[in-house]
């Protein structure tokens, strides 16, 4: 399994190292496509949700923290310093941005990688809602969760975009 020019190259490999490349593929696509935008921009509430370019970014940080540095790693939450429920995840700081979010981004899904690397497939965890769920099961639920996100971030950042350029005409 191979990048090629920025792509996932899919056809071999096994099923570790295609779901870990499928992860590290949609975490990279929704920071960069973030990263796109201004800090002001990524501000930008352009739903009814919580939901923001940079609010996105920010529940990443809590997708690979809550799954695989509290849940398959044992920290707490509040140990790992992230929120206790998954609105609060999209709520930015003042002193949020977006340098300080993809720096923080990159540090979690390097810490979240460790945890993943000392684990086989088959190692569960347990959910409070959903009970014994295998590292396989989380791998493919955050790969679905995380390219739903990459999609969203897609959408609002080509509507900042296209609101960008009609300013400037």
């Amino acid at each position: 399994m191979s990048l090629v020019g920025g792509a996932l190259e899919v056809g071999i490999g096994g099923e570790r190292e295609v779901l870990l490349g499928f992860l590290s593929e949609h975490r990279r696509l929704l920071r960069e496509i973030v990263l796109d935008l201004s800090d002001e921009e990524a501000r930008r509430s352009l739903v009814p949700s919580l939901t923001t370019p940079m609010g996105l970014l920010k529940h990443a940080i809590f997708v690979d923290t809550a799954w695989f540095v509290c849940r398959f790693g044992g920290a707490t939450r509040s140990e790992a310093g992230i929120p206790e429920t998954v609105d609060e995840s999209f709520t930015l700081e003042g002193a949020d941005s977006l340098e300080s979010l993809a720096a923080r981004h990159e540090a979690t899904v390097a810490a979240a990688d460790q945890v993943i690397d000392r684990l086989g497939l088959d190692a569960t965890c347990v959910h409070p809602a959903m009970g014994e769920l295998s590292l396989r099961w989380v791998l493919t639920h955050c790969i679905r969760e995380l390219a739903q996100h990459a999609g969203h971030a897609e959408i609002l950042v080509e509507q900042i975009k296209a609101a960008r350029s009609l300013t400037l005409t």
